[in-house]
């Protein structure tokens, strides 16, 4: 099986079109490091790249991508923590200043925890278990809006709580909690609509999402 051509194509047109007229930069980056001041948890969803939205250089944003861009709260007793993992590594080797959990409209892991449809409902083996991370505030939107059929309004309220809940689960990292405490590390809420590129930011004590 061969390398998708597609992908060569591409690279060659960032290595002669983006590398080319940045080698200063990258071998600044390459020699020094990186010293990202925020960091962005993100969706894995195709349509929504960080860098791209933001118009970010190599260096300026330490992203982290998975399903429905959720942050799953402090605990030490599992395995594998990549999120968790990733999250340390800002905060205490990076030490970021900002912390936004960034999520999308019509997000597939999001249409999954509110009709379970994860993978179709065939093995589903780990999309369920990780979206599980929603059910207190998906059962807390149904009990606000009861009888409600309007599925479009309940996908976006859940896509915005879902941000919410991964910024409280933030603050359950002691690291976190501390830093914020003394006012080294702010926390942000952030929400992006694909079609009409609108960005909708959540400040950390605020309530409702303001579009900019």
């Amino acid at each position: 099986m061969s390398f998708p051509e597609h992908l060569v194509d591409r690279y060659q047109r960032f290595k002669f079109r983006h590398f080319a007229q940045n080698t200063e930069h990258y071998k600044e980056l390459a020699e020094k490091g990186q010293k990202p001041d925020v960091m962005i948890v993100s969706c894995s969803d195709s349509r929504v790249d960080p860098e791209t939205i933001f118009s970010a250089m190599p260096g300026e944003l330490f992203v982290v991508r998975n399903v429905a861009n959720l942050v799953p709260p402090f605990e030490t007793g599992g395995n594998y923590h990549g999120v968790s993992a990733a999250l340390e590594f800002a905060v205490l080797n990076l030490k970021v200043k900002h912390i936004v959990v960034m999520g999308h409209s019509s997000c597939g892991g999001i249409t999954a925890a509110l009709h379970g449809h994860a993978e179709e409902e065939t093995e589903s083996r780990f999309i369920s278990k990780w979206m599980s991370m929603l059910d207190e505030a998906k059962s807390r939107l149904k009990m606000a809006h009861p009888g409600v059929a309007d599925r479009s309004l309940m996908q976006k309220e859940l896509e915005l709580a879902g941000i919410v809940t991964s910024i409280n689960n933030l603050r359950t990292f002691p690291c976190v909690k501390h830093l914020e405490e003394k006012g080294r590390l702010e926390l942000h809420g952030a929400h992006f609509d694909i079609g009409a590129g609108m960005l909708s930011i959540l400040e950390s004590n605020a309530k409702t999402f303001t579009a900019i």
